[in-house]
C-alpha cells in the first residue's frame, strides 16, 4: 500500500525535457496560435444562448468569465516561464502534484481539447451553411437521419473541416501555424467588420431590461460563456516548439487574452444593442444574422459567414495541436502506450496522434450534438486551470530558487482568486455533468492503475532499460 501511494506521488524533475521538436515559433506566431484557439465558435454562437438566459446583463457574464481566465492565464504565464515542456497542464501537474494527479488533469485536458474541437466542428455548420444559402441558394440539412429510429445524426461539414485540418496538422508544426497566423488575422478583419456595422444600428432601448432574470441569469450565464475563453491555454502545450519559450511563452499568453477580452466585449455590447434581447433565441448565425438585418443586404453576412467559417478551422486547427502534444507528452512519460510519441521523422510530428486524434473527434463532430458537448468541455477546463494556480502555489514552496522569467504578481492572492473562481464558474454547470465526469475521471483511474503506474518512466523497473528523469524527492 505504502509503495503504491508512493509511485501515485512520484514527481518529475524540473529540468530540460528530451525532445525531437523542433523551435520554429517565434512571439507573434504563438500569440496569434493563442488568438486562433480561443476565438472561435464560441463568441459565434454562444450570444444565442446566454442573451435569454441574462439579457444584456450578459457583458458582465464576460466579464466574470475574462477575469477567470486572466487570472488562471498568470498562472499559466508562470508555469510556463520555468517549465517551458509540451503537455501544459499535465506537464505543470506532473512536477508539483504528483504523478497520479497529474494523470487526471490529463484526461481533464483530453475533455478540453478533444470534446471541445468536437464541439467547435458541430457549430461551425451554422455558418457553413448561412454563406452556401447566400452565395449558391441551398445548405446542408441541419442533420442527416442515419439511424432514425434512434435519433441518430450525421453532420457532414463538421466532418470535412476536422479532416481538412487533419490534413495541414500532418505537414508539421511550423506550416499549421503560418496559416494559422493568416486564418486569425482574416478573423480579427471580419471581427472588427462586424463591430463597425453594428454600431451604426446601436438602440439604448435594447439594453432594457438590463438583466431579466437577475444575477442568477448572470451567473449561469458566466459557466455557458466560459466556453468562448478556452483555448488560452493551448498557447503552453508547444512549450519545446517556442523560440525563446521564458520569454515568449508568458508574453504570448498576456497579450493573446488581452486581445480575446477586449474583442468579446466589444461583439456582446454591439450586438445586444443592434438587436433586441428577444430575437436572440433560437437564431441560426446569430451575429451574420444581426449584419443582413442592420445593412439590408446579404454582403455582410456573407463575407461575416465565410469569415466564421475560417475562424471555426482555425480553432478546430490549434485545438487538436494541442490534443496531440499532450498525447506525445504522456506518450514520452509512458502514461501511455509509446505509440503516442513516436515522431515522424519526415514531418517532424507525432503522426501517430494526429491520425487518431482525428479520427475520434470527426467521429464525435459526425454524431454527437453540440450542447451534450459544451459543458463537458468547460468542467475539464476548469479543473486543469484550478491545478495549475495549485501548482503555482506548491513550486513557490518547494523550488523558490526556480528562475523564472515572469511571477504572477500579488503572489498568493492572485492564484488564490484563480482558484476561487474556477469554483465559482464550475458551480454554475448543471449536475447531470458532474455526473458525467465522475465517470470519466473513474475511467482514467482505472486505467492508471492497471497500465500507467506500471509503465511510467518514473518506475524504477523502467529506469534501467531507458533512463530519461530521476525521481525527484519529495
Amino acid at each position: 500500500m505504502s509503495n503504491t501511494l508512493s509511485s501515485m506521488m512520484r514527481k518529475k524533475p524540473i529540468q530540460p525535457e528530451r525532445t525531437q521538436l523542433e523551435p520554429t515559433i517565434g512571439l507573434f506566431q504563438l500569440t496569434m496560435l493563442g488568438v486562433g484557439a480561443t476565438i472561435g465558435t464560441g463568441i459565434f454562437v454562444v450570444l444565442n444562448d446566454v442573451v435569454p438566459q441574462a439579457g444584456p446583463a450578459v457583458i458582465f457574464a464576460f466579464i466574470l468569465a475574462a477575469i477567470t481566465a486572466a487570472l488562471t492565464a498568470l498562472s499559466y504565464a508562470e508555469m510556463a516561464s520555468c517549465i517551458p515542456a509540451s503537455g501544459s497542464s499535465y506537464s505543470y501537474a506532473y512536477a508539483t502534484l504528483g504523478e497520479y494527479l497529474a494523470y487526471l488533469v490529463a484526461w481533464c485536458l483530453l475533455l478540453e481539447y478533444g470534446v471541445s474541437a468536437a464541439a467547435i466542428a458541430v457549430g461551425s455548420g451554422e455558418y457553413l451553411n448561412k454563406f452556401l444559402e447566400i452565395t449558391l441558394g441551398f445548405k446542408f440539412p441541419d442533420s442527416l437521419s442515419n439511424v432514425p429510429a434512434a435519433g441518430g445524426v450525421v453532420n457532414l461539414p463538421s466532418m470535412v473541416i476536422v479532416a481538412l485540418c487533419c490534413v495541414l496538422l500532418l505537414r508539421g508544426s511550423k506550416e499549421s501555424t503560418v496559416v494559422n497566423t493568416i486564418m486569425v488575422v482574416v478573423k480579427l478583419f471580419i471581427l472588427c467588420m462586424f463591430i463597425g456595422i453594428a454600431i451604426t444600428a446601436f438602440n439604448s432601448d435594447n439594453m432594457q431590461p438590463f438583466a431579466p432574470h437577475g444575477y442568477t441569469g448572470v451567473w449561469l450565464a458566466t459557466a455557458t460563456v466560459f466556453f468562448s475563453f478556452i483555448g488560452i491555454d493551448a498557447i503552453s502545450t508547444a512549450g519545446e516548439e517556442v523560440k525563446n519559450p521564458k520569454r515568449n511563452l508568458p508574453l504570448a499568453i498576456i497579450l493573446a487574452l488581452c486581445i480575446v477580452t477586449g474583442f468579446y466585449i466589444l461583439i456582446s455590447l454591439t450586438a445586444i444593442g443592434a438587436q433586441p434581447a428577444a430575437e436572440f433565441e433560437g437564431q441560426k448565425a446569430g451575429l451574420a444574422q444581426i449584419l443582413q438585418n442592420v445593412t439590408g443586404a446579404t454582403w455582410p453576412a456573407t463575407i461575416f459567414a465565410l469569415g466564421a467559417v475560417i475562424s471555426t478551422f482555425s480553432v478546430i486547427l490549434i485545438v487538436l495541436y494541442g490534443q496531440t502534444r499532450i498525447l506525445y507528452a504522456m506518450g514520452r512519460d509512458g502514461m501511455i502506450p509509446s505509440f503516442f510519441e513516436r515522431i515522424s521523422p519526415i514531418k517532424n510530428a507525432p503522426t501517430n496522434n494526429i491520425l487518431l486524434v482525428c479520427i475520434i473527434v470527426m467521429l464525435a463532430a459526425g454524431f454527437t450534438p453540440a450542447d451534450v458537448l459544451f459543458d463537458l468541455t468547460s468542467i475539464g477546463t476548469l479543473v486543469a486551470f484550478s491545478a495549475v494556480s495549485i501548482g503555482v502555489i506548491i513550486l513557490r514552496n518547494t523550488h523558490p530558487e526556480l528562475p523564472r522569467s515572469f511571477k504572477v504578481p500579488f503572489y498568493p492572492a492572485t492564484p488564490l482568486l484563480a482558484i476561487g473562481f474556477c469554483v465559482y464558474v464550475l458551480s454554475g454547470l448543471p449536475p447531470v455533468t458532474f455526473f458525467y465526469f465522475a465517470i470519466w475521471i473513474g475511467i482514467a483511474t482505472t486505467t492508471y492503475f492497471v497500465f500507467s503506474i506500471r509503465h511510467s518512466r518514473l518506475n524504477p523497473v523502467n529506469m534501467p532499460e531507458v533512463v530519461r528523469y530521476p525521481v525527484e524527492k519529495h
